[in-house]
């Protein structure tokens, strides 16, 4: 179909400029020349509605954002009757999340702020039988004051929905840096794994690192199957001992450990000085593997002296034969 261009009419809607165009769709400003509102407009590219997998998630994101309705959530309006294919969501002022983590941490304050307020609406989500599946700074949007938004619920599903599988991973698995353990196993994952996804952004917002890399993308999902982080507070020593245990508990391997609900997430961040500091396993191993660096340091020494005083001894014999 023809690309659209400002001053364009699309329906009762006029384009102002063209704003974010991904790999399946173009996002334009546009007004509602019927109220003069501001309203964001996304078209699906011709390639994504002659696939099937990519279409049912166009539409599984517009059918979501027309259940939804909350402060922390971007808003689809109700569908009319289109010329085309798209859906209008409200225009929000603000930027990405991504946009402000650049590799260094971010004050404290404002990074607990912003995830206590990502929690608020994702309970929100979660109680209405929705789960986003792909949370990550480039889908929260946030203004001058830090209020935020979820957006892009494409591979959202409601519970009960089919389950995720390696195969569909480029296209309905999320983010490798974000997703869960259970998702890496090929497991539907639940509310559980969104409160994982948002602990594993707390981390880097209060550190600037991820808990996990790797060399791409099998290698880092791998990762947080087999090993443990570097404690928050080995990167950044003035984070709380509270704050690194709920970031713990946020990102537990097991579900089952984790936070049952976004909002006891939440609550910890509000009331840390509420917040019980267990003696984790994952410290001690740490503790362990620093402790041990020193001996294995000082064993790969003694290893490599080991051929000089060979060399040493058998020169000293030959001087005296």
């Amino acid at each position: 179909m023809t690309a659209l261009h400002e001053g364009d009419l699309l329906d009762h809607y006029r384009i102002e400029k063209l704003v974010a165009r991904s790999g399946m769709a173009s996002i334009y400003k546009a007004t509602d020349t019927m109220d003069g509102k501001p309203v964001a407009v996304k078209i699906p590219h011709p390639e994504m509605e002659a696939d099937p997998l990519l279409f049912d998630r166009f539409k599984r994101e517009r059918e979501i954002g027309q259940k939804l309705s909350h402060p922390g959530v971007m808003k689809v309006y109700p569908d009319e009757k289109h010329s085309r294919i798209y859906m209008v969501m409200e225009w929000v002022q603000g930027h990405l999340l991504r946009d402000d983590m650049s590799g260094q941490p971010l004050p404290t304050e404002r990074a607990v702020n912003v995830i206590a307020r990502v929690c608020d609406a994702l309970d929100y989500v979660h109680a209405n039988g929705v789960v986003h599946r792909d949370l990550k700074p480039e889908n929260i949007m946030v203004d001058d004051a830090d209020n935020i938004k979820l957006i892009d619920f494409g591979i959202a599903g409601h519970e009960g929905s089919r389950r995720l599988t390696f195969a569909q991973l480029s296209n309905v698995m999320g983010t490798p840096d974000y997703i869960s353990p259970e998702q890496v196993k090929g497991k539907r994952g639940d509310g559980r794994s969104d409160i994982y996804a948002i602990g594993v952004m707390l981390y880097e917002m209060l550190t600037g690192k991820m808990p996990f890399s790797g060399p791409n993308a099998f290698a880092t999902m791998n990762e947080r199957l087999l090993n443990n982080p570097v404690p928050p507070r080995e990167i950044v020593p003035t984070i709380s001992p509270e704050l690194q245990e709920i970031i713990y508990r946020a990102i537990e391997r097991e579900p089952k450990n984790r936070y049952a609900h976004a909002r006891e997430f939440s609550q910890d961040l509000r009331n840390q000085d509420k917040v019980g500091v267990a003696d984790r396993l994952e410290l001690k191993d740490w503790r362990e593997r620093k402790s041990g660096i020193p001996r294995r340091i000082l064993n790969y020494v003694m290893l490599a002296l080991v051929p000089i005083v060979i060399f040493g001894l058998l020169l000293w014999v030959a001087k005296r034969a």
